[in-house]
């Protein structure tokens, strides 16, 4: 029998104090609550608004099969939560477990709106790893003392980049490295000769992170909540929306030490950032430091080398059902380009324009009225979007080498459209049209298998012949490498309107996103249902 799991979660605002700052919570908490079930479970959760703000909480990483009404983005999927008024977000976890999380997804409201979904294996069934002392969330994130929202709505009348964060964040505290923080502090305390499992979770805006514990590997079991085969690392690197899933061995005897917890940025582009290191606190239980407190080697902030060796070291621990040969196949070159200033007005992005992001020069920055998913099921597409999405860029040049002279993208809402269980190849090019940078892509309603990545531009007749279809692993969200390309495969399986998006917020805003169509099936089963009875409306 399907076991239900029912919570309520409502939206407020509460005062953080050392700012005298007002934020958006939920439940009153910052990092939000926890969300806790089984795999083969029903979530029913009630989501009430009681912020001026719209909202749409996004359940990152869940599949939805058949419940693509859930899944969240605002304007795609559903129309957003008024004030005062609710939803309920009805969905069951199929063929899921490990580490995901769920945040607020409309404008940058992300900020401040996110928290832990863990699912936890069926009853009887155990982790393919020795079971933990204890297990641990463990979220980064931004905080910015100014309100995101009016940053990101500055940064979109003015064309030019937002102001950066003030400081990282582990569970909502920002650590002794940080003026008015040396009380916020996160400590994980433990016991000698123990296992934890560590959830990692990059719930940042707008940031890579790399992480690490001074004195002490890890060792990566999962990630994006499929199971990896285990390696040990000293320092990892984690995108916004990617999970991350160690096993921490404590030390035998307790040491006479502390040992940081670090996180700082890993980046490459030519934009400012927030260039600074959060700080968390081990501590073994009965231990005397003795004022020891030993620091972890972070690599320097744009360590490409570092980040592709730890992302070439996961692969699948158990057989993929990775597809051998595809049926459609596409080729995406994502990244920053420029819009048109508008008439009379002084813009301050490059050479007097805006900035603008996009996926074969096609610029998603305007969202529609009326949620996509919607407008679809009911056949009412007419000024709200167009399925004739290119499959190559409107243009070619030479992608990660010099820029081309016109730098400006074409907005629009054109979607792909693609036929049910189509098997779906992705090569996913990263641009230097405004310097180059990594992209943390995630797709809606899917995992996927990532099964080639290189630099520089990908070649179609000799990459392909290195791709692994042995043991790829699979994600909802890979981070496209500075100055280089990524394949992905995925079977379309789940009929609906799902987001692919660059889940750096900033570039999500200046339209890096592109909504895909996947066609209903010939059985029931294979068939989107119609919308709940409470769906907002726009």
């Amino acid at each position: 029998m399907q076991r239900v799991v029912t919570r309520q979660i409502k939206m407020a605002n509460v005062t953080r104090l050392c700012h005298r700052k007002s934020l958006v919570t939920v439940n009153g908490k910052f990092p939000g609550p926890r969300v806790v079930a089984r795999e083969g479970d029903r979530l029913v959760i009630e989501v009430v608004n009681h912020i001026s703000n719209n909202i749409s909480i996004h359940w990152h990483g869940v599949r939805q099969l058949q419940s693509g009404w859930a899944d969240g983005p605002s304007y795609i999927t559903q129309c957003p939560i008024r004030s005062g008024q609710s939803y309920v977000y009805n969905f069951s976890i199929v063929g899921q477990r490990g580490t995901l999380f769920w945040h607020a997804h409309i404008s940058w409201l992300r900020a401040t709106v996110y928290g832990p979904l863990i699912i936890l294996p069926q009853r009887n069934a155990s982790y393919p790893f020795p079971e933990p002392y204890r297990e641990i969330p463990i979220l980064l994130g931004e905080w910015w003392n100014a309100d995101p929202e009016a940053v990101i709505s500055e940064a979109l009348r003015t064309g030019n980049g937002p102001n950066v964060s003030d400081s990282y964040t582990i569970n909502g505290l920002p650590g002794p490295f940080y003026n008015c923080s040396n009380n916020d502090t996160f400590r994980l305390k433990v016991k000698p000769g123990k296992t934890y499992l560590l959830r990692l979770i990059n719930a940042a805006l707008n940031d890579e992170l790399f992480f690490s514990i001074a004195n002490h590997s890890v060792t990566v079991v999962e990630a994006d909540a499929v199971y990896v085969k285990p390696f040990s690392v000293d320092v990892l690197v984690i995108s916004p929306g990617q999970t991350t899933n160690v096993l921490l061995h404590t030390k035998p005897t307790a040491p006479n030490a502390a040992f940081f917890i670090l996180a700082r940025p890993y980046f490459t582009g030519q934009a400012p950032i927030d260039n600074s290191t959060v700080a968390g606190i081990l501590q073994y239980h009965h231990s005397n430091p003795r004022r020891r407190l030993l620091h972890p080697i972070l690599p320097a902030i744009n360590a490409t080398s570092a980040t592709t060796n730890f992302s070439r070291k996961l692969r699948s621990k158990f057989p993929p059902n990775v597809s051998q040969s595809i049926d459609e196949h596409f080729f995406f070159t994502i990244g920053l380009g420029s819009s048109p200033c508008p008439k009379h007005r002084t813009c301050q992005g490059p050479n007097g324009s805006k900035f603008a992001a996009a996926v074969n020069n096609v610029s998603f920055s305007d969202l529609p009225s009326t949620a996509l998913l919607q407008a679809y099921f009911f056949g009412r597409s007419n000024g709200v979007y167009t399925a004739d999405f290119p499959r190559v860029p409107g243009r070619e040049w030479n992608y990660t080498g010099a820029p081309p002279n016109n730098t400006a993208e074409e907005k629009g809402r054109r979607a792909v459209v693609v036929e049910f269980n189509a098997r779906v190849e992705v090569v996913l090019q990263g641009t230097s049209v405004l310097g180059a940078e990594s992209h943390p892509v995630h797709l809606h309603g899917f995992n996927f298998y990532v099964v080639g990545e290189g630099f520089g531009n990908f070649d179609p007749e000799k990459d392909p012949g290195n791709y692994n279809l042995v043991d790829p692993v699979e994600r909802n969200t890979v981070s496209v490498p500075s100055g280089g390309w990524v394949a992905i495969r995925f079977l379309a399986d789940n009929p609906g309107v799902w987001l692919m998006h660059c889940h750096l917020d900033v570039h999500l805003s200046w339209g890096l996103r592109v909504a895909w169509i996947v066609l209903d099936g010939e059985l029931p089963s294979q068939k989107l249902p119609p919308p709940p009875s409470d769906l907002p409306k726009c």
